[in-house]
């Protein structure tokens, strides 16, 4: 196995040091075969906040000191936005011009200085590492580094702990640090557990990736999923993609509009486009005949305008 990969022990380090700051979401079942795993409950709204708290914990005084900086379409901004606030440390988050409302109004009610950079990730990496060398900020990256994926992995001990006889695990993938920290922290201990990544149809990085044996990028990402939409995997997730994810589907925006209008429907969640991906990908291997029991979706996330979510769950199906 590659010595590169984030370890078991490291995500239980994190698990410790991220309590009580982060929720223990609950699984919440829908029917007989597909289980939730609610991260749209957490404090900000997605699972990023495990990441960003196992970060900044890690961060020596004078790093803390000298403020930090990330880029993000929104979820990991709004994250380290307030992770930074609970740790007093001043944060400046680049987001794309594109940006939803609801996601930049969050980053800045926590306190954080936004830039509106672009409308692709590298456009907002390009523009926060100006700004981490201009100022002396320190980089919390939004998914390729191993603290960040440690702390997306505690959401994998917690669904084994919650859900001991689980046999798939359905888990959305932008940049891949939510499902290399899940496949790590469950496959180590469950081998048998199958992980299914799930990507929109419009940017499927990590599926490219796999064809090429690499991390490449795309030409764009397009997608209702606006926090998958990044165009290249990281180099450290497209490793533990590798290492210890089963399958990756791919599902369209009509099927993500329809999970999502499933999931208030059926579970009375509101769940943001991008955190209802996973339940589309399941809902599409029910519709084949494949979705076995047992079944869990991560619901990653539930920031949605009102507006936006209005016009899902009145659409008709």
């Amino acid at each position: 196995m590659n010595s590169a990969l984030v370890t078991l022990e490291e995500i239980r380090a994190a698990d410790a040091r991220i309590r009580p700051l982060a929720r223990r979401t609950p699984t919440i079942d829908v029917d007989d075969d597909l289980t939730l795993k609610c991260e749209n409950f957490q404090p900000m709204g997605a699972f990023k906040i495990r990441g960003a708290l196992n970060m900044l914990g890690q961060l020596t005084e004078s790093a803390r000191a000298a403020g930090v900086v990330t880029y993000s379409s929104g979820n990991h901004g709004q994250a380290v936005a307030l992770a930074a606030r609970r740790f007093g440390v001043t944060a400046v988050i680049v987001m794309p011009v594109s940006a939803t409302r609801v996601k930049v109004d969050a980053v800045r009610r926590y306190g954080a200085e936004v830039i509106l950079e672009g409308t692709t990730s590298l456009h907002r990496k390009a523009r926060a590492e100006a700004e981490a060398a201009t100022r002396g900020l320190t980089m919390v990256p939004p998914f390729d580094h191993p603290w960040i994926i440690a702390g997306q992995g505690t959401a994998g001990i917690e669904l084994l702990e919650q859900r001991p006889t689980v046999k798939t695990v359905y888990v959305p993938m932008g940049g891949g640090g939510l499902i290399s920290g899940v496949a790590t922290a469950i496959k180590t201990q469950r081998p048998d557990v199958r992980i299914v990544g799930v990507e929109p149809a419009g940017a499927a990085k990590m599926t490219a990736a796999k064809a090429a044996g690499q991390p490449v990028t795309l030409e764009k990402g397009e997608s209702i999923a606006d926090g998958l939409i990044t165009v290249r995997p990281g180099e450290l997730t497209f490793e533990h993609v590798r290492a210890f994810v089963d399958e990756l589907v791919t599902v369209t925006d009509d099927a993500i509009a329809d999970a999502v209008r499933w999931l208030f429907r059926e579970a009375r969640l509101v769940a943001e486009p991008s955190g209802a991906a996973s339940v589309a990908g399941a809902r599409a291997a029910r519709a084949a005949g494949r979705l076995g029991p047992e079944t869990v979706a991560i619901v990653s996330g539930g920031n949605v305008g009102p507006q936006d979510f209005a016009r899902y769950i009145a659409a008709e199906p």
